[in-house]
């Protein structure tokens, strides 16, 4: 069962948005958001992620430990 109060006032929260008809209201600001980001990331085109990812990982790869004698 729900046994943590911030689940169980949650849960409770969005029951009580479905029950009064609020939820699409409340839902709205966080969809917006949501394709906000879709709309900036499609704005960037796929081969510049991937050079970005390359060059990340080039720049942060582990490097090995050096061999002691």
């Amino acid at each position: 069962m729900l046994r943590r109060p911030a689940v169980l006032a949650l849960a409770a929260f969005v029951a009580f948005l479905i029950a009064v008809g609020m939820w699409p209201a409340a839902i709205a600001p966080v969809t917006l958001a949501a394709s906000g980001l879709a709309a900036v990331l499609a704005v960037i085109p796929g081969p510049v992620y991937l050079l970005a990812g390359v060059i990340a990982w080039l720049k942060y790869r582990p490097q090995p430990k050096p061999a002691t004698a």
